[in-house]
């Protein structure tokens, strides 16, 4: 079952186990620049407001109903990221596990191949929460991705219109799939203790348009970002159990007038936050390997790339900044193992 709650996605898996749940939130967030430059990850600034298209059936697009799911918006070359969050299963002592599918206007933001129903292995096709804790866009290389930017479907910068040549799907496709109750309890067995005190993955949260209301994503700043292998099988999975949304993007000059909401005020330039001396971060994982970049979205020409061609000017602000407050952020530290840093 899917549930939206407080802007936030809610999966829950109470057929396959009764604490499997995952929550996934679209963050806001700075738009790196688009230059030649790796960027470290930018902060978290609130989700975005996330409606049902139920609620407006009047008033969306036709196709838009026909899909379903829900919608939020976006300026155009604003940027996001998704945050997965899994339950913690106490008497586990871990969180439970998901495969996580993205694509952008049906192709896949992993491995770049075309959506298809369940997982693939090679090339993997998904993401496994916890391990992996968010994404910020298309996997164009290995620990290296391209930020998820805003533009007005039709105009030739998404990824889909890149990769197919046609503007027909836009928004983002989500699948979530449980693993399989007996694997989780085979892989996971209960412990036993007196008392269980969580400890908390570091996270980094503290980002001119046309009159159609879809937007599709397209490949912005390169970003250091590691997308993780799988740990487990591809088998583990239960894909027979797994939960599906489509989540429109929509316009925010046009958000207003299908929902009678003001959508939330853009967010400041890459060079306004980093000159007022705000934290950047660089997670990594020691414990897990990172899959490699996919060759058709590393192909996908950036929107400053094709604005240039188009010799338009679609990435305003785009100024290259040199980040100065980056907080280093470590997971699989064993416990009481204490961080180190620099003296």
């Amino acid at each position: 079952m899917i549930e939206l709650a407080s802007d936030v996605l809610n999966f829950t898996f109470p057929d396959v186990h009764p604490e499997a749940e995952l929550q996934i939130n679209f963050q806001r967030t700075l738009r790196i620049p688009d230059d030649a430059n790796d960027y470290p990850l930018p902060p978290g600034l609130g989700t975005f407001p996330i409606q049902h298209i139920d609620d407006h059936a009047a008033n969306v697009p036709s196709s838009w109903l026909q899909h379903g799911g829900v919608m939020l918006p976006m300026f155009q070359s604003e940027a996001m990221w998704l945050d997965f969050d899994s339950s913690w299963i106490e008497q586990n002592d871990v969180a439970y596990p998901f495969a996580i599918k993205v694509a952008a206007g049906k192709q896949c933001a992993i491995s770049g191949e075309p959506w298809n129903e369940g997982v693939t292995g090679k090339p993997q096709n998904y993401m496994v929460a916890p391990e992996q804790p968010w994404l910020d866009g298309f996997v164009v290389e290995k620990g290296c991705i391209r930020q998820f930017v805003a533009m007005p479907l039709g105009s030739g910068y998404s990824a889909e219109e890149q990769i197919t040549g046609e503007a027909q799907h836009g928004g983002l496709q989500l699948a979530v799939y449980p693993m399989k109750r007996d694997v989780f309890e085979r892989r996971f067995p209960k412990v036993r203790r007196m008392k269980h005190i969580q400890s908390q993955d570091v996270c980094y949260s503290m980002p001119e348009c046309c009159s159609a209301p879809d937007m599709g994503l397209a490949p912005g700043g390169r970003m250091k970002q590691e997308i993780y292998n799988d740990p487990y099988d591809v088998d583990d999975w239960d894909i027979d159990a797994g939960g599906r949304c489509f989540v429109h993007l929509c316009n925010s000059m046009t958000w207003q007038s299908l929902t009678g909401e003001v959508p939330p005020h853009p967010a400041p330039t890459a060079k306004v936050y980093n000159s007022s001396g705000l934290p950047w971060f660089d997670y990594y994982d020691d414990a897990m390997t990172a899959v490699g970049g996919s060759p058709s979205l590393a192909k996908l020409k950036s929107v400053t790339q094709l604005s240039a061609e188009k010799r338009d000017a679609a990435l305003p602000e785009n100024e290259s900044v040199t980040p100065g407050n980056l907080v280093l952020c470590r997971k699989g530290l064993k416990q009481g193992q204490v961080r180190e840093g620099f003296i």
